[in-house]
């Protein structure tokens, strides 16, 4: 049974060790890792450009060998070789840098597995968490809520929160009478201090572990859509469906979106700035050093980081999806890994039979097809017969007046209408174009004919009476409808004055 058990632990302790983060810690270099991880990546600068990143960690590694810290105490190389360049490319291939195109800027960032391992190196070289009244009391506090999700039963609820009103009732009671609040010591103030950013650092880990497992089930999906033969609907419904619910797609995410709804209260993040600007004016957190005073008054903005970089990723996820299945062609893909396909063929078949250094001669033109022979003859470019006579159109003379009845205002009718009827109802007396339409022939009281009145009348010269007139109109095919404008005059002087010009003819009957 004994053999069993250390034959499962010796098993599982390996596969710990392939872990990325603890091969960070146990490997040769791994002093050297975290001070440089440590110091190029920070709170505040979480993505770093890899320009800036190999120039900066150039640097460290010169300054490093300048004073000395290239041998241990027994002659053992301290430093690995290489330039900042390779040495930021073995670390993203070992899994401890993330490099990612941001904007327009290519940059590196720390992955989940390097976050944790500086974690446990910060806390190994720093103080170390001790059994205290603070952090006994979040253990017994988590377990009570545990037991009280877990098991939610009315009576039990109501014989805590009555338990609760009564303590506070109490305590107020004693300062109302007394006026005194217990005074804490300085040192249980620098213990619970000291459990709250023991709780903090284990925040950017958790972060980080969230991003990634977005982006991972992002890649997963990608891919799974590359290889899919399935139809275009069944893809499309299935995985814009996995793009929208992403944070429900892992066991992170699921996590996460738990924790957001906490954190992502804005009221929360404004007490908890109140409360940490408190804890740093109390005489207490001169006993701390400038690092952990700096780092208890970046946990508000660690924590709104950490949620700003959840989101981006998830955001970033949702597009990739999106966009991929939009523009996803199974058999484009098809086509273009037969290509490299062909292409690696060629490499393979060209390697063996060619020399170190030798050039490749470009590729300058395509070749030219070989056709074969041509036709000579073109085939009788002259229709065997004729084409067949025109469709007999019939009564030409009536289509055409069909035409017209549909076209444009007529204006030489309606203008001799307006004439007639001006002569008719004398000079002196401004006349109401809602009656010279009414009193028109049914040929020229269409809808269109009514424009054709109101453009002569204006040419003329009209006066708006800011009422509305109303007209009934008759279209051609006999529909009549009904219109309702402003209401204008005509002044027969005034169209006697413009009579010479007329209209010169204009318009189609």
């Amino acid at each position: 049974m004994s053999d069993t058990r250390v034959e499962a632990a010796y098993a599982g302790a390996l596969a710990a060790f392939k872990n990325p983060m603890l091969d960070l810690l146990h490997g040769r270099f791994a002093p050297f890792v975290v001070a440089v991880l440590s110091v190029t990546f920070t709170s505040e600068r979480a993505a770093v450009p890899v320009v800036d990143a190999h120039a900066e960690i150039g640097d460290m590694v010169d300054r490093l060998r300048a004073t000395g810290h290239a041998e241990g105490e027994g002659g053992e190389v301290m430093l690995p070789v290489g330039t900042a360049r390779e040495l930021c490319r073995q670390w993203v291939r070992a899994g401890w840098l993330l490099r990612q195109i941001e904007g327009e800027d290519e940059v590196y960032r720390l992955s989940a597995h390097a976050v944790g391992a500086l974690e446990i190196a910060g806390r190994a070289s720093g103080s170390r968490a001790r059994v205290s009244e603070s952090r006994v009391r979040t253990l017994l506090e988590a377990v009570e809520r545990l037991a009280l999700d877990a098991d939610p039963d009315v009576l039990t609820r109501v014989a805590r929160l009555t338990e609760e009103i009564a303590e506070r009732r109490a305590e107020i009671a004693r300062l109302d009478r007394t006026g005194l609040v217990d005074a804490v010591d300085d040192d249980t103030l620098l213990e619970q201090a000291e459990n709250i950013l023991h709780l903090t650092r284990e925040l950017p880990a958790d972060f980080a572990r969230v991003v990634e497992s977005i982006r991972a089930m992002q890649r997963d999906v990608v891919t799974d859509l590359r290889q899919d033969v399935r139809p275009a609907g069944e893809v499309l419904r299935e995985y814009l469906q996995r793009g929208k619910d992403v944070m429900a797609s892992t066991p992170e995410g699921k996590a996460f979106a738990g924790a957001l709804r906490m954190i992502g209260d804005p009221r929360r993040l404004d007490d908890l700035a109140t409360n940490l600007h408190t804890v740093l004016r109390h005489r207490f957190t001169r006993q701390m050093g400038p690092h952990e005073r700096a780092e208890l008054a970046a946990v508000g903005r660690r924590i709104e980081t950490g949620v700003a970089e959840v989101l981006a990723a998830q955001q970033t996820a949702s597009h990739v999806i999106t966009t991929q299945v939009r523009t996803h062609d199974p058999a484009r893909d098809r086509q273009v890994d037969d290509l490299l396909r062909d292409v690696m063929v060629g490499f393979q078949a060209w390697m063996p039979s060619s020399r170190p250094a030798e050039s490749v001669e470009p590729l300058r033109r395509l070749p030219v097809a070989d056709l074969g022979h041509l036709r000579q003859s073109v085939s009788e470019l002259r229709p065997p017969e004729p084409p067949a006579p025109l469709a007999d159109w019939g009564d030409v003379e009536s289509a055409v007046e069909d035409t017209k009845a549909w076209g444009g205002p007529g204006y030489r009718a309606i203008e001799a209408h307006l004439d007639a009827y001006l002569v008719t109802h004398g000079a002196e007396e401004p006349v109401d174009l809602a009656e010279v339409f009414a009193a028109a022939p049914q040929e020229i009281r269409r809808p269109v004919d009514l424009l054709g009145l109101l453009e002569i009348a204006h040419r003329r010269g009209i006066t708006e009476t800011g009422e509305i007139s109303t007209i009934e109109a008759v279209r051609a095919d006999g529909v009549r409808r009904r219109f309702a404008f402003g209401g204008v005059r005509l002044n027969a002087l005034m169209a006697a004055d413009a009579e010479g010009t007329g209209t010169g003819g204009m318009g189609v009957e």
